[in-house]
C-alpha cells in the first residue's frame, strides 16, 4: 500500500511537471508557416536553370516564332548541372520547362512546339526527365517553372488556353516524381507569334488564369510543393520586387491574402499581414537569364555573390541563383567556378561557431526549458523564450577570452510566428566598455549581420521591440576571412581610364592585353589615356594580408571623345556619353521634344551593334521597345536593328544588341515604348560596338 502510494505520487508529480512545461510553452502568434513553407525555407539555397530556343538566338524573351530545328545542344548533360549545384551547396534545381516563347523542354503531347520536333536526340529526348533522374542521383529536389505567358500558342488570351496550360501543368506534375516548388512567371501579354497571328494580346492578370483552380490542381498532384506566383493572386511565396539579388533589411514573412501588393510590401513584407508569404530572392549569376557568350566575362565575382548571399537568406529569404545553360547544354566553366568559390567562402566563414555551447545568461527566461543555452545548442527545435513580451530582454554570451569575430547570425523559431521588430548587438571590448556593433529590424527564419572585425570577451544581444515574447532558436558568432573587392574600372568620354579600389589601403595592378593581372603587372598610379578597343583587367592587393581580389574586367570599344548629340540642346544630355554609369539624363516628352537621340560620332566606323544602359537612379523611363538607325551623311538613314529590351523593368542593366555590320558616322536610337508606358526616357550610357 505504501509502495503503491509512493509510485502513484511520483507518477502524478511527473505528469504535473509535464503539464506545467506544456502550459508554460509559448503559443503561436499571428500567421505561421505551413510544413511545406518551413521545409522550403530550410533549403535556403537552390538553382534556376534557363535553357530554350533563346539560348540559340541570343534573346532573353523569344517571340515564339523560332523553328525548333535551331534547338540542338552539342553536349547536353543534366548530370553536370546537378553535380555543379551539389558542389555549390544548393539543395535543388528549378528548370524553366517552358519560358515565354512557349518552347517546351519535354515532349508535351499538347503542342508541337517542343524538343520532340528538334534535332536533339532525333526528337526523342526529354530534358525535364533527364534532370529529374540527375537530381535523384545527387540528392537534389526538383522544381518546375512553367510560364503562364505563351507567345507561340494561338489560343493565348482566350479561355481555351487555360485548359491547355493546365494540361501541360498536369504532365509536369505527374511524370517526374516529387516537385518541391512550382514557379509561375509574372510576365503577361504583349506582342508574339501566337500561331502565326503576329499580334499584341492583352489579358487581365487578376482574373484570366483562374489561379485558385490551378492551385487546387497543384495541391492534388503535388501536396508537398510550394507555389511561387507574381500574377496578382497570392500563393505560398512572394517575389521581392527585383532581380538584383536582395530583399529589404526589414523583411516580414507576411502579406495580406487579398489586395494590391506594391513594391514596398514585396520588398519588406507586411508587419501586420494576415497570411504567411515569405520572400524568395531570384537573381542570375550573369546579367542575363539566358546564355550569351558576350557575358562570359560578366559572371558575378565572389564579393558580388557574397553580397547576394548575405542580402537574401541572410535577410530572412531564400536564394534562387540562376545558371544560364550554354549552347553545349552545360553550365559554363566560368559560372561553375564562381559558384564553387562562393561555396568555399561560405564554408570558411561559417565553419566555426564561436558561440556554440558557450556560457550565456539572459535577463529573462520562461523557465529552464527555454533558457539561454537553448539558443546556443545547435538544435533548431529548441529556443530561448522570455516569460512575456519583455522589451529590452538580453542574452549575453561569455567567450571566456578575448575573441575576434565579424559575423552574427540569429534565428527565430518561425513555427510559432515571426515576432521580433528590432534588435541590436554589442561587444564588450578590450577597454571594458560596451560597443554597439549593429542595430537592425526583423529576424525571421535567419538574419546574418556583417561588420568590421572586433575583439571582445562578451557579446550582448538585445530585443528592442517585438510583437510578442521572442522565441530565439539559434545564435551564432563567426570570424569570416577577408574578401577583397575587385576595383571598379571606368573610361570617360575623352578616353581616360580610371581604376578605383574599394579601400584606400589596397594597391591596384592592371593589364591591357587580356591576361589576368598579378602583383608583377602594371602598378596603377592614376588615369591614363586610351582610344579604340580595349580590355582592362585589374586587381586590388592588400600588403598586410598579402591577398588579392578577384580580377575586375571591362571591355571598351570606340572612344566617344569626338561624339556630339546633335538633336538635343539640354546640357544634361551629356551624361548619355560621359562614361559614368552613375549619371543619367531623363528626357521628358512634351510637344516639341524629340523621341530620338541622334549622335555624330565624328568619324566613320564599321558598326555591328550597340549598348544601352538605362538610368540607374530611377525605376522609370526604361526603354523596352526600340529602333536603331545608322547613316553616313545624316540624311539617308538605314534601320540597322529593332526589337525589345526584354525584362528590362526587372533587370535594368546593360542591354547589348548586335546587327549585320554596316558603315556609319551617325547613329540614332529611337524609343518606341518604355516599360512603364510613361512620358520620360532615361539614359545613363549609350555605346556602339565595332568589328
Amino acid at each position: 500500500m505504501i509502495k503503491k502510494t509512493f509510485f502513484t505520487l511520483l507518477f502524478c508529480t511527473v505528469l504535473s511537471n509535464i503539464a506545467k512545461t506544456q502550459t508554460n510553452a509559448p503559443k503561436s502568434f499571428g500567421p505561421v508557416p505551413t510544413n511545406q513553407q518551413i521545409n522550403w525555407q530550410e533549403m535556403e539555397y537552390y538553382a534556376f536553370v534557363h535553357f530554350s530556343t533563346n539560348t540559340f538566338t541570343d534573346q532573353e524573351w523569344g517571340y515564339g516564332e523560332d523553328d525548333p530545328i535551331i534547338f540542338n545542344p552539342t553536349d547536353l548533360d543534366c548530370r553536370q548541372w546537378a553535380k555543379v549545384c551539389k558542389e555549390a551547396g544548393m539543395k535543388g534545381i528549378i528548370i524553366t520547362a517552358k519560358h515565354h516563347s512557349g518552347f517546351c523542354l519535354w515532349p508535351s503531347k499538347y503542342t508541337d512546339y517542343s524538343i520532340k520536333n528538334s534535332p536533339w536526340k532525333n526528337g526523342k529526348g526529354d530534358i525535364v526527365g533527364d534532370l529529374a533522374k540527375a537530381c535523384k542521383e545527387y540528392d537534389l529536389k526538383l522544381g518546375i517553372y512553367l510560364s503562364p505567358w505563351d507567345r507561340n500558342s494561338a489560343e493565348y488570351g482566350r479561355p481555351e488556353y487555360i485548359t491547355y496550360f493546365r494540361n501541360q501543368l498536369r504532365e509536369l506534375l505527374t511524370n517526374y516524381g516529387e516537385i518541391f516548388e512550382v514557379w509561375f512567371d509574372g510576365a503577361n501579354g504583349g506582342s508574339g507569334y501566337y500561331g502565326g497571328a503576329n499580334e499584341t494580346r492583352t489579358i487581365d492578370r487578376r482574373t484570366y488564369y483562374d489561379w485558385q483552380n490551378t492551385y487546387k490542381l497543384i495541391r492534388e498532384l503535388q501536396p508537398n510543393a510550394v507555389i511561387w506566383n507574381d500574377n496578382g493572386d497570392r500563393a505560398d511565396l512572394r517575389w521581392v520586387g527585383n532581380e538584383a539579388g536582395y530583399v529589404g533589411e526589414r523583411n516580414w514573412s507576411l502579406l495580406n491574402k487579398t489586395g494590391d501588393v506594391p513594391y514596398e510590401m514585396l520588398h519588406h513584407g507586411l508587419e501586420d499581414g494576415d497570411s504567411w508569404v515569405p520572400g524568395e530572392v531570384n537573381t542570375s549569376i550573369r546579367p542575363g537569364w539566358f546564355y550569351h557568350n558576350y557575358e562570359d566575362s560578366r559572371v558575378k565575382t565572389l564579393p558580388q555573390l557574397l553580397k547576394t548571399y548575405y542580402n537574401s537568406f541572410g535577410r530572412n529569404g531564400t536564394l534562387l541563383l540562376n545558371f544560364p545553360i550554354d549552347r553545349r547544354g552545360r553550365i559554363h566553366e566560368n559560372d561553375e567556378k564562381a559558384a564553387i568559390e562562393l561555396a568555399k567562402a561560405v564554408k570558411e566563414a561559417f565553419s566555426v561557431d564561436l558561440a556554440k555551447n558557450k556560457k550565456a545568461v539572459v535577463s529573462n527566461a520562461r523557465g529552464k526549458n527555454y533558457a539561454a543555452n537553448k539558443a546556443l545548442d545547435g538544435d533548431k527545435n529548441t529556443y530561448w523564450a522570455t516569460a512575456d513580451n519583455i522589451i529590452g530582454a538580453t542574452l549575453t554570451i561569455d567567450f571566456g577570452r578575448l575573441t575576434s569575430f565579424n559575423r552574427f547570425l540569429v534565428q527565430e523559431y518561425i513555427a510559432l510566428g515571426q515576432r521580433v521588430k528590432s534588435f541590436k548587438i554589442e561587444a564588450l571590448t578590450v577597454d571594458g566598455t560596451w560597443k554597439e556593433l549593429d542595430k537592425q529590424t526583423t529576424i525571421g527564419y535567419k538574419r546574418i549581420l556583417v561588420f568590421p572585425t572586433v575583439r571582445a570577451t562578451k557579446l550582448r544581444f538585445t530585443i528592442l521591440d517585438a510583437k510578442s515574447n521572442p522565441v530565439i532558436s539559434n545564435i551564432g558568432v563567426y570570424l569570416a576571412p577577408q574578401i577583397l573587392i575587385p576595383p571598379s574600372i571606368v573610361r570617360n568620354q575623352s578616353g581616360a581610364v580610371s581604376i578605383h579600389a574599394a579601400d584606400e589601403e589596397s594597391t591596384i595592378y592592371y593589364t591591357l592585353d587580356g591576361t589576368t593581372p598579378t602583383i608583377q603587372s602594371k602598378h596603377y598610379t592614376g588615369p591614363f589615356e586610351t582610344d579604340g578597343k580595349l580590355i582592362v583587367q585589374a586587381i586590388a592587393f592588400n600588403k598586410e594580408s598579402e591577398k588579392s581580389s578577384p580580377a575586375s574586367r571591362e571591355e571598351f570599344d570606340l572612344s566617344r571623345k569626338d561624339w556630339k548629340i546633335i538633336n538635343v540642346t539640354d546640357l544634361e544630355s551629356k551624361h548619355l556619353i560621359d562614361g559614368n554609369p552613375n549619371t543619367a539624363w531623363y528626357q521628358k516628352k512634351d510637344g516639341n521634344a524629340p523621341t530620338d537621340i541622334t549622335i555624330d560620332m565624328g568619324r566613320q566606323a564599321d558598326l555591328n551593334g550597340f549598348r544601352y544602359l538605362p538610368g540607374q537612379d530611377q525605376n522609370s523611363g526604361l526603354i523596352s521597345a526600340y529602333q536603331f538607325f545608322v547613316s553616313t551623311d545624316n540624311k539617308n538613314w538605314i534601320l540597322a536593328d529593332e526589337g525589345e529590351f526584354a525584362n528590362i523593368k526587372n533587370n535594368p542593366l546593360w542591354q547589348s544588341k548586335h546587327f549585320k555590320p554596316v558603315k556609319a558616322r551617325y547613329i540614332k536610337l529611337r524609343k518606341l515604348m518604355t516599360a512603364d508606358a510613361g512620358n520620360t526616357v532615361g539614359y545613363a550610357e549609350l555605346e556602339v560596338t565595332t568589328l
